[in-house]
């Protein structure tokens, strides 16, 4: 369910420039494929609501194109559903359709110990080191979902991931907020499409030098 200011979502281009992506920070996207939970990765610990817990990060390998694939943010699960065995309505199998924000994810701070993939511990998003991991395109999207508080409840009993809201505050960041969330103008959805999908060097450095788009 969306918000009355959220834009509709856009399908997300099969070959994405990682270099464009922070110009569609926040961009609503839709894609298609299937999870490869034997590739999850959990990171954390993460709290919410004075809980511990991770949060699921799942490649989604498209529909047509396995080398397509993408790294999914599913949400946040509790602690005791760590393992994978605890949470079988956690895992869907066949095809899905994720609605989410195309994201530049959080970056580590001083204090954050260094990711140790060989021994399956992530404590922040290291996007790069993530999708090479997993034969992934170095793409975040984070699932968002509006459940009311009984289904957060259930899916938090169950290991379910829960999303991020789709609405987002962006702190008064005027025209940023303007960008994402009015900006549906046909001229962005054209420059959407043509970096995203890394264009020919001439054309995205027209497009990337029109300021006004």
């Amino acid at each position: 369910m969306r918000g009355p200011h959220c834009p509709p979502p856009l399908p997300l281009p099969p070959r994405i420039d990682p270099s464009a992506i922070s110009d569609f920070d926040f961009r609503r996207v839709l894609v298609t494929g299937h999870y490869r939970h034997d590739q999850e990765m959990l990171i954390g610990p993460r709290m919410r609501d004075g809980e511990q817990g991770y949060i699921v990060v799942t490649p989604l390998e498209r529909k047509d194109d396995p080398g397509a694939t993408i790294l999914v943010n599913r949400g946040w699960i509790s602690k005791k559903h760590q393992d994978q065995k605890l949470r079988p309505e956690g895992l869907p199998t066949g095809e899905v359709t994720v609605e989410g924000l195309l994201r530049e994810p959080w970056k580590k701070n001083m204090f954050t110990p260094e990711n140790r993939p060989d021994k399956g511990e992530f404590y922040f998003p290291d996007v790069k080191q993530m999708a090479e991991l997993t034969g992934s395109q170095p793409v975040w999207v984070e699932q968002t979902m509006n459940p009311d508080y009984f289904t957060t409840l259930e899916y938090e009993q169950k290991g379910v991931p829960i999303g991020r809201p789709a609405e987002v505050n962006l702190r008064n960041n005027h025209a940023q907020y303007i960008f994402t969330w009015y900006g549906l103008s046909l001229a962005t959805s054209i420059m959407f499409w043509l970096v995203v999908k890394k264009p020919p060097k001439d054309i995205t450095r027209r497009v990337r030098m029109n300021k006004n788009w």
